[in-house]
Order: structure tokens, then sequence, then C-alpha cells
């Protein structure tokens, strides 16, 4: 395993390039509708990310179509953005994009409510995006990776979700997934041990039934196993001396 520790002219360029992703993941949650296409929101992912002088990693990444995921409902992951796909009252839809700045890569996921959505389903994306705070408490230079690992399932798993297992997190910097891998669930092992000018992509995916998935006809698009929703919440961050710094997020 060869995770790169970066150099304080590459942390610069990453925290730029999370910067950037921050200011397109507020676009796009704010274009968020009912009435809306799949697709739309793509088109302006990508206008957004080239906006900044940037490239939107995503696209064409292993043959991928499009520039952000867009994943509604017992979508999971990796949806493939569609004309035809209309978001609806009630939906929840999990946007995963990411650009390039400077050959730096920053990767960011956020679940938006379409217009009101149930009791359950907000429970769902407020307890998934707890889930990564939680386990970033763990994401200090001394600590393990898989303390990580073990924060975000004891918190998930309390509340009765399903946590997804076959798709982790991720090293990030030149490369879009670098060593190491980040499970969200718990681990036997400790895992390597973190220190500063590690670059992480820390990203919960958590479901509210069985933490089973499988893969649409398409070889992207993952959804849950028996049809419940399914939510995603991600940051890039590097760990410091002291408490981790979220590189795409910058207001909590």
């Amino acid at each position: 395993m060869a995770v790169t520790i970066k150099s304080g002219r590459e942390i610069d360029l990453m925290r730029e390039a999370g910067r950037l992703l921050e200011i397109v993941h507020d676009e796009l949650g704010r274009a968020i509708r009912p009435g809306i296409s799949t697709k739309d929101i793509d088109k302006l992912a990508e206008r957004l990310i080239r906006s900044y002088d940037c490239v939107p990693n995503f696209l064409n990444y292993q043959g991928f179509p499009a520039s952000v995921c867009v994943s509604v409902n017992e979508e999971v992951v990796h949806g493939i953005p569609r004309e035809d796909h209309i978001l609806k009252e009630g939906d929840i839809v999990s946007l995963d994009a990411g650009l390039i700045y400077k050959g730096y890569h920053s990767d960011a996921a956020r679940t938006y409510a379409v217009g009101s959505i149930s009791s359950e389903a907000e429970k769902l994306v407020t307890v998934t995006k707890q889930s990564f705070f939680e386990g970033i408490k763990m994401a200090k230079a001394g600590n393990h990776l898989y303390d990580i690992s073990n924060a975000i399932d004891a918190y998930v798993t309390a509340h009765g979700y399903g946590i997804v297992r076959d798709l982790v997190g991720h090293g990030i910097g030149t490369k879009l997934h670098e060593d190491p891998q980040i499970p969200n669930f718990a681990q036997k092992r400790k895992g390597l041990l973190l220190q500063p000018g590690m670059t992480l992509a820390i990203e919960p995916m958590i479901n509210m039934g069985t933490g089973d998935v499988r893969w649409l006809d398409d070889e992207w698009t993952v959804v849950t196993a028996d049809g419940a929703y399914s939510a995603h919440y991600e940051n890039t961050i590097l760990i410091t001396e002291g408490e981790p710094e979220i590189l795409t997020l910058h207001e909590t």
C-alpha cells in the first residue's frame, strides 16, 4: 500500500480544489427541485466545474459518461444522468461530484431532499451526514485508519440502518482513487497509522434497510437489494497535527 503524504504546495492545491468543489455543490443544491431532470443537473455540474478552469474528474473515468453521479431514492451511487429521469416531490437525490484543479482532485457527495420528504427519509439523510462527522472525530494523526471505520459503524448501527460494504472511501490526490481503501463498517484490524499530510475521501453510504446492493445492467448504477432508500455523504479531508481539515466543506 502506497499512501501519499502531501507537501505544503500540494495541500494548498488540494485546498483550492476542495473550495471550488464546495461552491459547485452549493450551486447544484440550489438547483434541486421537482421537475428537473438528472441530465439537467449533470449539464449544470459540468458547466460550473469548467467555469472555474477545472476538469470534471468523473467524466469518462473508467468510461463513466457524465460529470456527476446522480442517484435517486434506492440508487446508492453512480447513477447515470438521463433526460427522462425527472425528480419528483418526495424523492431524495445523492450528488457525487469531483473536479481536478491544476492536477489535484477533490471529491464530495451530498444527499438532498426534493421538495418535502417523509420523516423517515429525512432521518436517513441526517444520520448519514452525521456518521461522516462521527467518523472524522477519529481522523487524527496517531490514530489508525480503521478507528474512522469503527466510529461510523457504531453510529449507524445504533440507528438500525444498513451500511454498504461493497463500496468504500479512498485516498485522493493526483489520482481520484489512491490508497488506502476506507471501509464504513467495523474492522478487526487497526489499519495504517494516520499521519499529517494524508488526504482522504470519507464517504458513508447508508441504506434504510439492508446494506446489500446490486448493480443494474448499465454496469454503473448501484441500487439497494431491497429497494429501500439510500443516502450518501462525502468530503475530502486532510490529516493534520491536530483536528482534521475538511477541504470540501467550510461551514458545517
